[in-house]
């Protein structure tokens, strides 16, 4: 029997990957939180010991634990050798060298809510978002729009506030907020860029949970953006979740080849906390101290705990 190519392989190896972890869910063990202390780098071990709330820290865990799982596993980069960083506007990176049949694979993290997701492909930017429809924690709805105003378009606001309650219309505004987040994310830019630059026509008009749509575009400057093509998902019945797919950054090619999903097809892959270790290596020993560092922590501010439905 012939076998496949090197490159084939390879390619098989860098297919999409779409991951969840429910980060709210997770109540780490003694063990199980000071095993992932080890397992990610100094630089970060820090950052994650210094948030105030338990629940922010689990956030940020699950999203480096993501990554250098993603980088393990289909770059074959060994656990104790990966080397992550940000770029200027916060964008994590890659810094091992990779060879160049992997050179364009892109993956973007998001935590919010109560999920931790993880979005990366062969040939595309790649820029993710969730958010968890949620009360605004202080005033009612139509003053939080009205403090948001400038961050959609009036068309976006024909649609936010055409649904039927106004828990509808914050659910579609956290929709709207999550596509412009992953396109934001995809192109790297941070803070600063003009948010009514960007325009979603968001369809369907209600998302199934657990399906994958691609219908929704987007228009720059007034203009259909046919390069990008936007994944929306619901998680359950308060997560939304879009990725951005673009074409790779310094393509020439009029439109990037992006994959078309099955509307029908759950392509978010829940993960345990067993999953993201499973290809882990200790970067450090064990330190006690950053058990009885998570023990001292209120899980989240008093309000959280009443502010979604």
């Amino acid at each position: 029997m012939l076998g496949r190519p090197v490159a084939s392989l390879e390619r098989l190896a860098m297919a999409s990957v779409r991951w969840a972890f429910s980060y709210a869910s997770w109540v780490p063990c003694r063990e199980d939180w000071l095993l992932a202390m080890r397992l990610v780098q100094p630089e970060e071990k820090e950052r994650i010991g210094q948030f105030v709330f338990a629940r922010d820290a689990k956030a940020a865990m699950a999203g480096r634990l993501l990554m250098r799982k993603l980088t393990a596993e289909k770059l074959n980069i060994p656990w104790n050798e990966i080397r992550l960083e940000r770029t200027s506007k916060g964008k994590p990176v890659l810094v091992n060298k990779i060879n160049s049949n992997r050179s364009s694979f892109s993956f973007n993290v998001s935590h919010q809510g109560d999920y931790a997701v993880l979005a990366a492909e062969p040939d595309c930017q790649v820029g993710i978002d969730v958010m968890k429809t949620s009360l605004p924690g202080s005033g009612s709805i139509p003053e939080f729009f009205r403090i948001m105003n400038r961050q959609f378009t009036e068309e976006e606001w024909r649609t936010i506030t055409s649904m039927r309650t106004e828990w509808l219309q914050l659910d579609m505004f956290h929709r709207h907020w999550a596509l412009k987040e992953s396109f934001i994310k995809a192109i790297g830019v941070g803070i600063g860029f003009d948010l009514q630059r960007i325009e979603f026509n968001v369809s369907p008009a209600q998302l199934e949970v657990g399906k994958t749509y691609n219908e929704t575009i987007m228009l720059l400057d007034g203009e259909e953006e046919k390069d990008w093509t936007f994944e929306e998902t619901r998680l359950d019945n308060c997560h939304h979740v879009a990725v951005a797919l673009g074409k790779p950054e310094g393509s020439k090619a009029k439109h990037a080849e992006v994959p078309c999903r099955d509307v029908t097809q759950a392509t978010f892959t829940m993960l345990a906390f067993d999953d993201l270790v499973a290809s882990a290596v200790p970067l450090a020993p064990e330190d006690p101290a950053c058990w009885d560092n998570f023990c001292s922590r209120q899980d989240s501010p008093a309000r959280q705990s009443s502010n979604s439905r």
